[in-house]
């Protein structure tokens, strides 16, 4: 045995050692004392994410780059990410919310006990501060996220954009929108022959996803506005996330993609040879222009 010992001293502990001391003192005496000397109760802080990569901040001065050209050619920029799976039932909900008395949930989280599983994925229009969040009862893969991006083209980026040439994507670079899995590239490129729109893709570096604009603008409204509320079911998730406002006049709209998403689908070489894909000169492996393979009429 080595010298060092891992103590933990609660205030009760610490009041009967200063009684066996001959120091009368309660608790909550102790409490005051230590708070004198600076001392607080602390938790955890997530603050360290490993070695920085060595292109973070090239990566970063370039999103801002092509965010500057996007801009001032007014064409449509949306951040796009998949939120946290949550277990559909009467579960306890993180948060509090105002009421006369508290909701009564299950002990514990089974999935057995759930009526489903939803995987939230949302599409932040940064020019136009509105969200679209589609929520999939299946798994969180490449195509459910690109379908996500389409549905959200389908029903407000063609109508709010008009006919506009480029769509500049931001997205984290793990995840089913990550800049390694083939599907997602492959998905994007059905997507851009479908409907003739060159398709720009900006990866955050590796670490980073916290700077991804939704993260603080979309999810972070959505679960301060469902904070304690037990989502017991999709329809009331939806409810939750199209009821989501703030006072910079963020407007909300929701969805269910009720379709089967199977996952570990492989996309072969040719395949992938065949993509119309142009890496860029900075960070290739973060950004990338998919244009179409094909002439499409916009008329």
């Amino acid at each position: 045995m080595g010298e060092l010992k891992l103590l933990r001293r609660s205030l009760a502990a610490l009041s009967d050692e200063l009684h066996q001391q001959g120091h009368s003192v309660c608790p909550t005496t102790v409490a005051r004392l230590l708070e004198a000397e600076g001392f607080a109760l602390h938790v955890n802080i997530k603050r360290f994410t490993g070695p920085a990569h060595p292109d973070r901040d090239r990566q970063f001065c370039y999103l801002q780059e092509q965010l500057d050209r996007f801009q001032a050619q007014g064409w449509p920029i949306i951040s796009v990410d998949a939120k946290k799976k949550e277990l559909l039932g009467n579960f306890k909900n993180s948060g509090a919310t105002w009421g006369r008395a508290a909701a009564e949930v299950n002990c514990h989280d089974f999935r057995s006990d759930a009526v489903g599983r939803a995987a939230p994925y949302g599409i932040y229009d940064l020019g136009a501060n509105r969200g679209h969040v589609c929520v999939g009862l299946s798994a969180d893969t490449p195509a459910f996220a690109v379908a996500s991006i389409r549905e959200w083209w389908v029903r407000l980026g063609c109508k709010r954009y008009g006919a506009m040439p480029e769509l500049l994507i931001l997205a984290d670079a793990g995840g089913s929108n990550g800049c390694r899995p083939r599907l997602w590239k492959k998905e994007l490129q059905d997507f851009a022959d479908r409907y003739g729109l060159r398709i720009t893709v900006g990866h955050y570096p590796t670490g980073a996803s916290k700077w991804n604009p939704i993260e603080h603008r979309l999810f972070g409204p959505i679960s301060i506005n469902w904070a304690g509320e037990p989502l017991r079911s999709v329809e009331r998730m939806v409810g939750f996330i199209q009821g989501t406002t703030t006072a910079s006049g963020l407007v909300v709209s929701a969805g269910v993609d009720r379709r089967e998403y199977p996952t570990k689908v492989k996309v072969p070489d040719a395949e992938m040879e065949g993509l119309n894909l142009f890496r860029h000169e900075v960070c290739p492996q973060w950004n990338y222009t998919i244009k179409p393979r094909y002439m499409v009429s916009r008329n």
